[in-house]
C-alpha cells in the first residue's frame, strides 16, 4: 500500500491526529523517517493529544462558561485575600472526585466570576463536564421545566455534568420554586458530584437571603459540608484596569 492510500485511509477512519501526523512525516526526506516502532508512537501518541484537545473544546463549548480564563490569569495577592498555593491545591481536579464544593464571595468586580469560570476552564481540560449558570438563568430554566413538565429531564441532564457553577447567586430574591429545586439538585449532588458557587453577599449572608429558614438550613448543610471558602476582597478590578491589555483578574 502506498503513502498517499495510508493518509486517505487514516482520514476516512477519522484518525485526524495520526493523519496529520503522518503527513508530517511524509514532509521529511526519506532518510529522516522514524524507525517503524518510533512511528507508531509518534502516531497514536498524536492521535491522544488531537483527542484530549477535542474533547477540552467540547467540554468547553458545553460548559457556556461566562469567561475564557484559566488559573494562569488569575492574579494572586494577600490584599485580594486569594494565595496561589490555594488555586494549586485546586488544578489537577482532585476536589471534583471527592465531590467538594467551591464557595466564593466578593464585591462587585472583586473577580468571583473569573475565578469560578476559571474553575471551570481547568475542569473541562481535566476532562470533567462543566456547566455555567447565573442565577437568573437557573431560575428560569427551572420555571420552563416546570411549566413544560420537563423538570425531571432537567435534574437528569444536571447530574451528569461533574462540576456546576452557579453565579450570581443573591443578586435576585430566590422563590420557593427556585429553592427547592436548588435543595433538590444539591441533594442529588451530595457526595457525588461537586458545585462552585459565587456571590456578591458574604457567605454567612447565604441563609438570610434564602429566606425560608428549613430549606436554608438544608441548602446550606449541603454547600458547606468539605467546602472550600474563598472570600475575594480588594477594590474592583475593573475600576483598576486602565490599560487596554488584557489585565489579571
Amino acid at each position: 500500500m502506498n503513502t498517499t492510500a495510508t493518509l486517505e485511509q487514516l482520514k476516512e477512519l477519522k484518525l485526524q491526529g495520526m493523519s496529520r501526523s503522518y503527513e508530517a512525516v511524509l514532509q521529511l526526506p526519506v532518510n529522516q523517517h522514524p524507525e517503524a516502532h518510533h512511528l507508531i508512537a509518534q502516531l497514536s501518541e498524536a492521535e491522544r493529544q488531537s483527542r484530549v484537545q477535542y474533547k477540552t473544546q467540547l467540554y468547553l463549548k458545553l460548559s457556556k462558561l461566562r469567561y475564557a480564563g484559566s488559573l494562569e490569569e488569575i492574579s494572586y495577592s494577600a490584599s485580594r485575600n486569594l494565595a496561589k498555593e490555594q488555586i494549586l491545591q485546586l488544578a489537577d481536579c482532585s476536589y471534583i472526585d471527592r465531590s467538594e464544593n467551591i464557595l466564593i464571595s466578593g464585591a462587585t468586580g472583586a473577580g468571583k466570576s473569573f475565578l469560578a469560570c476559571a474553575l471551570g476552564h481547568q475542569a473541562c481540560a481535566m476532562g470533567y463536564k462543566t456547566l455555567y449558570l447565573n442565577l437568573n438563568r437557573f431560575t428560569e430554566k427551572i420555571m420552563v421545566a416546570k411549566l413544560d413538565g420537563s423538570f425531571v429531564k432537567l435534574l437528569n441532564q444536571l447530574d451528569k455534568v461533574s462540576l456546576l457553577i452557579l453565579d450570581d447567586f443573591g443578586l435576585a430574591p430566590m422563590d420557593q420554586n427556585t429553592r427547592l429545586a436548588l435543595l433538590q439538585i444539591l441533594e442529588d449532588r451530595y457526595n457525588k458530584k461537586s458545585v462552585v458557587i459565587a456571590s456578591q453577599l458574604p457567605i454567612n449572608k447565604w441563609h438570610e437571603y434564602i429566606a425560608e429558614p428549613t430549606l436554608a438550613d438544608a441548602i446550606m448543610d449541603r454547600l458547606m459540608a468539605n467546602a472550600h471558602r474563598f472570600e475575594l476582597k480588594g477594590e474592583s478590578l475593573r475600576k483598576k484596569s486602565i490599560k487596554n491589555t488584557p489585565e489579571k483578574r
